[in-house]
């Protein structure tokens, strides 16, 4: 760091009886009081070169022995105005970017200028910070960084602008042109390959060099040079997402481990000084989320959520939060489960997570995606292809332009099906989590975007674990959201087995288990007559081998839980459509159990075809066994 030494006597200041004085065969006669502090000096030397003081000499009656002065608002303290009344006498005196401020503002108080004397203290200090000071990196960051002390007198006389100034035309500028310390640039050589070249790996992290550098200061200062930089035009928005979230996990804690201690303790601590402090990081906050870049893909989908859960914490302000929630929807499906966990802290609320958010986020998501890609029209006569007009090329290129970007958006929509789908599985286990909210997660998703549904049976499994006390009517709505059709042979098995599923899903998972079995290799010679039936009117053809589970035609969704998609004329199996008409007979009147239900499910049960009649009794075997050991 650059420094300048002014004067060329010895320091002759001492201390005696808590009064600071200067050895000197002529008896002081004037005493300067500072801030609580005695000087006892001459006015010679003093008058000659500070304007202030001779006029206040002038207007105040000279006592017998010493003039007293006081001066309670000299800024910078008692070493401010020791380094000037050095320089009035001549001492050594070394300044450098950490005293420089200070300096600068107490030569302004006590109007050390040209005015009075030629090469006076204001100028020398104009000199040493415009030739130096603002020339250097590290110079201009500390600088800025003491200016906090002295906010108004450093905005009257300029400093904080001109150091901003600075440092911003510094950011832009290769870092070989800039005047960097030792240390600085041994980082920066680190950067840059052996070659002397910068490769485009260690490119990013050389131009970034002076992210950690600017993240040393004030949110106040930071937010202000960050919009210069930012101005400028000339720093790329990936690297000014990169040096807001190093600014970040400089400043903001990381209070999202702590977060039932402080959930449990925020009624209790009224303290001053924490909601002090909760103000200033939430301050901090919002202040981050203005300078997010605008360009997707700036800053990383999980810091977005780090700073929405950093929100939640900090009750930030719903537009903070609302910002938050649309930039991290944009780009969602590189985000990972641990990101949505958002901690609820609404005292509305009683669940573990904050569910309205996470459910904010999805549908802004969905809200900017596109549907599914579709294959372009073919041509039914093969010379139309060859007589196509250019005109016709580019709209065709045009069209597969559109396709690759719907396909992308597809993808991610596959993605965030997975994500989402583990993020029920996380909040399932919340006894609080009311079933209304579960199912608005689910249904988020689109069901072309859920390839399978072996997660999504996974979660559902958990939450009726976790909530037992789900009656008939809820545990089938719950079910409402997942397609047999779509479960493994693993999931299959565990879910005819599942006895806190209704009856009606163990009924269509085994029937769907039994037409993937006998479809098998393309063979359907054992397959029973209802079988048929039912694949027929769901219009798959069991003479052909058809594809994955995961891709035949669907039920449509009013009908794959109703009664009536079962109870269509192709079908013909009328003991699964008793069944089911006894199940929703007890579902509807909530009969106790009194006999009555075990009698019409064990009707429905004897009316069942044979194989998966046989199945039943494995199960109904499995579980008397299970119980009996019990």
């Amino acid at each position: 760091m650059k420094f300048m030494k002014l004067g060329s006597r010895p320091d002759t200041f001492y201390t005696a009886e808590a009064v600071r004085s200067v050895s000197s065969e002529v008896s002081s006669d004037l005493i300067i009081q500072v801030k609580g502090n005695r000087y006892l000096l001459h006015k010679f030397p003093l008058l000659s070169k500070c304007l202030r003081l001779q006029r206040i000499c002038s207007e105040c009656p000279e006592t017998l022995q010493h003039q007293i002065i006081q001066l309670p608002d000299f800024p910078g303290g008692i070493e401010a105005f020791e380094l000037c009344a050095k320089f009035c006498y001549g001492i050594t005196i070394t300044l450098s970017a950490y005293n420089i401020v200070a300096a600068r503002c107490a030569a302004e108080y006590l109007q050390m200028t040209e005015d009075i004397e030629k090469g006076n203290l204001v100028y020398k200090l104009e000199v040493f910070f415009n030739s130096c000071i603002l020339h250097g990196w590290k110079d201009s960051i500390v600088t800025l960084q003491s200016t906090k002390g002295y906010p108004l007198w450093s905005e009257d006389l300029g400093i904080t602008s001109r150091c901003i100034e600075a440092i911003a035309s510094k950011v832009s500028t290769h870092p070989s042109k800039v005047s960097l310390s030792r240390s600085q640039s041994r980082r920066v050589r680190d950067d840059i390959s052996c070659n002397g070249e910068e490769s485009q790996r260690h490119k990013p992290t050389t131009k970034g060099w002076w992210a950690e550098d600017m993240a040393e200061l004030g949110i106040d200062l930071y937010w202000r040079t960050m919009i210069a930089v930012k101005s400028g035009g000339k720093i790329p928005s990936n690297l000014i997402g990169e040096a807001l979230q190093i600014f970040a996990s400089r400043w903001l804690p990381n209070i999202s481990r702590h977060v039932k201690a402080n959930k449990g303790a925020a009624s209790d601590s009224d303290s001053d000084s924490a909601s002090e402090a909760t103000s200033k990081q939430r301050l901090l906050l919002e202040s981050i989320v203005s300078l997010l870049p605008s360009e997707k893909g700036a800053v990383s989908c999980s810091f977005l959520l780090k700073l929405l859960k950093a929100a939640n914490i900090l009750n930030a302000s719903s537009s903070s939060k609302m910002e938050l929630a649309r930039r991290a929807a944009l780009q969602l499906e590189e985000a990972r489960v641990s990101d949505l966990l958002i901690p609820s802290l609404s005292y509305s609320s009683d669940t573990l997570y904050d569910v309205d958010i996470a459910l904010t986020i999805l549908e802004q998501f969905m809200l900017q995606g596109q549907s599914p890609p579709t294959s372009p029209p073919r041509s039914k006569l093969g010379f139309e292809r060859r007589r196509r007009s250019r005109s016709a090329e580019n709209i065709d290129f045009e069209f597969q332009e559109s396709r690759r970007s719907s396909s992308a958006s597809h993808s991610a929509k596959l993605k965030v099906a997975k994500i989402v789908d583990g993020y029920l599985q996380e909040i399932a286990r919340d006894i609080n989590l009311p079933l209304s909210k579960f199912i608005a997660i689910a249904e988020t998703i689109p069901d072309f975007s859920r390839l399978d549904h072996d997660d999504l049976y996974r979660a559902i499994d958990i939450y009726l674990k976790a909530h037992p006390n789900l009656n008939k009517s809820e545990r089938k709505k719950l079910c409402r959201i997942l397609d047999c059709k779509k479960l493994s042979v693993e999931a299959c098995m565990h879910a005819a087995q599942n006895e806190k599923l209704p009856l009606r899903v163990v009924v269509q998972v085994l029937f769907f288990e039994q037409a993937r079995a006998a479809t098998a290799g393309g063979k359907v010679t054992e397959l029973p007559t209802n079988i048929k039936a039912l694949l027929a009117s769901h219009k798959i053809d069991p003479s052909r081998p058809p594809g994955p589970l995961s891709t035949t035609t669907s039920i449509p969704a009013d009908e794959q839980w109703s009664v009536s998609g079962l109870k269509s004329p192709k079908s013909r199996i009328s003991t699964l459509r008793m069944k089911l008409d006894e199940d929703d007979d007890l579902d509807e009147n909530d009969m106790n159990p009194d006999g009555m239900g075990r009698s019409s499910k064990f009707k429905a049960f004897c009316a069942l075809p044979t194989k998966p009649k046989k199945m039943f009794s494995k199960l109904l075997s499995i579980n008397r066994s299970a119980s009996e050991k019990n």
